[in-house]
């Protein structure tokens, strides 16, 4: 039925036919568009646990949504009829990969009217509008007065003062409202409505429009629940961000230049250390470095590599710092030690692997013990040369219950380096599988050699490694025996 005017309202004019035209095809060519994301964006069922995934999906539902109501809304106003009277063309993306177009009228489907005759109670209600409603002919077209009780009923009151407004104040209705069906499906349905009057200017019947907009509503429900998710996400890393990285500072020793150990001793050594961080990802890894005085005058050197990121890995990496803290305290040398560390990974409630070299250096007889789980050899620089220590046997710890571990022994020199380093340092090479850290180091000798302490072979070290993008963390602990 057309639509009904205020009886003081002139028509306005038609808009050109070969200007909504061109609207048309340009929304035609942005639905193509994006169907053509869609398809690009297509995504495994595994993948859809990542919020920004699910968030970007329902931005693109949302969008194909929108576009379909404009392109009904703009075949409307193109043949200057209503929607239920309306048999569009048949949407034809022009791209010819794009799914299949919808059902012939589909989504007029979505849009009836009514009429309420005050005058004769009459009701007419477009065929689009009572299966919107999921009601038959059979069943009829309820009144104003039975209209009410299609709504859930905290919906109710709002319409009955909606409509009473209209035909008692001539104010138009523009609402949404959610209907219950017979079969008890939802609908949420927005309805914008307007008095007829007589020629006396009484209100004579109310005419109205009735879109339904629940899949509208909810994408655009999805596309607020997902960004919330990503939001609540996003927060969540930024705070574990926060506590890994005050975690990481509370743990790894709290010198940032040089160290002199054992103090005040013979054959003291000059230590430096620093911790880089990936480049390529803003978690925390599980790398650490470390340097004690023992009791019985010795200096416990370790370094390491825990698996996993965040404060569960930094976590683990304070949990195992203590213990190999304590176990070289009450004397333990490095074999055992790492045996020990071992069964504690293996044992422990959330099971990680980690790689690690601890080191007892005796400043006596300058003699270095040292043992290694699955981790890159000390490089030893000696007269402006360097070298890969033999390692003794030892596998990752964690990786094989009740595991041994080999000890090796190395007689230092007055001047000699020693470069202890986390796995990491430079890109790995896919075609040898290779890591070229340990050999980029030892192309650094002429600059250790050259160096007046620890702090400024770390300095190298670090202008050399430190602009790359490295996939993880990685550290350096560097130690220079005295006179």
């Amino acid at each position: 039925m057309p639509s009904p005017l205020f009886a003081d309202r002139s028509s306005a004019q038609p808009p050109e036919r070969g200007a909504v035209d061109a609207l048309i095809s340009q929304t035609r060519r942005l639905r193509g568009g994006v169907d053509a994301v869609r398809r690009e964006a297509a995504v495994d069922e595994e993948q859809l646990d990542d919020p920004q995934i699910r968030w970007q999906r329902a931005l693109c539902e949302l969008a194909v949504h929108h576009l379909d109501d404009l392109g009904a809304h703009l075949g409307q106003l193109r043949e200057g009829v209503p929607a239920e009277l309306l048999e569009p063309e048949p949407y034809r993306p022009p791209l010819p990969a794009a799914p299949p177009e919808p059902e012939r009228g589909s989504l007029l489907k979505r849009v009836g009217s009514a009429e309420w005759n005050l005058l004769t109670d009459d009701v007419t209600w477009s065929e689009e509008l009572f299966q919107i409603f999921g009601r038959s002919r059979a069943d009829g077209a309820p009144t104003l007065d039975e209209l009410p009780s299609c709504l859930l009923p905290e919906d109710q009151e709002l319409l009955t003062a909606r409509v009473t407004d209209c035909l008692v104040d001539g104010k138009p209705i523009d609402d949404e409202f959610r209907i219950v069906r017979p079969d008890g499906g939802r609908r949420t349905v927005h309805m914008t409505g307007e008095p007829v009057l007589a020629a006396d200017g009484s209100t004579a019947s109310m005419w109205a429009v009735l879109r339904d907009v629940s899949e509208l509503r909810r994408s655009e429900r999805a596309v607020r629940e997902s960004r919330d998710c990503l939001q609540r996400q996003r927060h969540i890393a930024r705070t574990e961000h926060r506590l890994a990285v005050e975690l990481q500072e509370a743990v790894l020793p709290p010198w940032r230049g040089s160290l002199r150990l054992p103090q005040g001793g013979p054959a003291s050594l000059d230590l430096a250390g620093h911790y880089l961080p990936s480049s390529t990802s803003a978690l925390v890894g599980g790398d650490w470095f470390d340097a004690l005085q023992l009791p019985d005058g010795q200096t416990l050197l370790s370094v390491g590599d825990l698996t996993g990121h965040g404060v569960s890995a930094t976590s683990g990496v304070a949990m195992l710092l203590g213990a190999v803290r304590g176990m070289a305290v009450s004397g333990a040398a490095p074999g055992a030690l790492m045996g020990w560390l071992n069964q504690m990974l293996d044992a422990s409630a959330q099971p990680a692997l980690g790689s690690a070299i601890c080191c007892r250096y005796e400043p006596g007889s300058r003699t270095l013990s040292w043992s290694q789980a699955g981790h890159p050899a000390p490089l030893l620089f000696r007269d402006g040369v360097g070298r890969a220590l033999r390692p003794p046997e030892g596998v990752l710890l964690g990786a094989v219950s009740g595991a041994r571990y080999g000890q090796a022994e190395e007689k230092l020199l007055p001047g000699d380096l020693l470069v202890l380093h986390t796995d990491g340092l430079s890109p790995r090479m896919p075609e040898l599988d290779v890591e070229r850290g340990p050999e980029r180091l030892l192309e650094l000798a002429p600059r250790f050699a050259a160096a007046r302490g620890a702090q400024e072979c770390v300095r190298a070290v670090v202008e050399e490694f430190g602009g790359e993008e490295r996939e993880d963390d990685a550290c350096v602990l560097i130690a220079r025996v005295g006179p």
